[in-house]
């Protein structure tokens, strides 16, 4: 008999968390301080195969969706296992977070219940359209970042507070910001008929996809500002071409969606996802190979 069922595995959507990679790389990799390379390994576990699974879970669970979600396109029935592993995997990870340090276990325990509470149906912030933008945005992109960095350079936390540290900290905010209510695009039906009032189905379709192009835009001068001020003028380039592949994309999907509002599915959403996912990650990558 298997540890954990096929639909308890598949809705943790373990995978999935390489679309949040590029905010751990970009907090490993921004100031040439020491890192604690025992730490960094210890929270990469903790985030991406415990807490990140976890809040998948714990959502999926609540949500109990019958369309597809990300990274599922035929999400399986849930049972209450998920629920319970869920948990299990949230102690695990609060567990790892301690063995760095009780600071980081807390920080973590706070991702966890704030996660939680985007579909927990006394709280569901899944509800709240702006509410829900703002919080997912900000707990995913600038609270993980502060806590990855603080952690795996080891360093007070008052050092936290410096424009260096505070400004990518923020654009990985406006990152999400500008990635998130693309996601839901594909969803407005269920979301409609469950009575989810989320970003992209008070945007509409075509409003979610003008507002998307804005924010990455506004994104990508935010990130190109940064590394052209903090960084050079090579890694400035290196980042805008890799961002080009995406706004190709971005732009012929776009053009499809306006002959035809059904492709504004699945399939094309994760496919942007990935590519997203791709670049940003190969970019960070390819700084740490050359601050090596």
């Amino acid at each position: 008999m298997p540890l954990i069922s096929h639909s308890t595995l598949k809705h943790l959507r373990i995978t999935f968390g390489f679309n949040l990679l590029p905010i751990f790389l970009f907090g490993l990799v921004i100031t040439p301080q020491s890192i604690n390379w025992i730490d960094t390994l210890l929270l990469f576990m903790c985030w991406h195969f415990f807490i990140y699974p976890a809040s998948n879970g714990f959502n999926s669970y609540f949500d109990k969706d019958k369309e597809s979600i990300a990274g599922i396109k035929y999400p399986p029935k849930v049972t209450k296992e998920l629920y319970y592993f869920s948990i299990a995997l949230d102690g695990i990870g609060i567990l790892l977070a301690l063995c760095i340090d009780l600071s980081t276990a807390i920080c973590v325990i706070i991702y966890g219940l704030i996660s939680k509470a985007y579909s927990h149906p006394s709280i569901r912030l899944k509800k709240r359209p702006i509410i829900s933008w703002i919080i997912v945005s900000v707990f995913q992109g600038y609270f993980v970042f502060l806590v990855t960095y603080r952690a795996i350079h080891y360093i007070p936390i008052s050092i936290l507070a410096t424009s260096m540290i505070q400004i990518p900290a923020l654009l990985t905010t406006m990152m999400l910001m500008s990635a998130y209510p693309i996601t839901q695009v594909y969803q407005h039906e269920e979301d409609r008929e469950r009575g989810d009032f989320t970003l992209s189905l008070s945007l509409g379709i075509l409003g979610t996809f003008h507002f998307t192009a804005f924010a990455f835009v506004m994104t990508t001068l935010g990130y190109a500002g940064y590394f052209y001020y903090y960084q050079n003028l090579q890694i400035l380039l290196l980042y805008l071409t890799l961002m080009i592949p995406i706004l190709i994309y971005y732009l012929s999907w776009y053009q499809k969606v306006r002959k035809n509002i059904d492709l504004a599915d699945f399939e094309n959403t994760m496919k942007l996802n990935r590519l997203s996912a791709f670049c940003l990650n190969t970019f960070f990558l390819l700084l740490i190979i050359f601050n090596a």
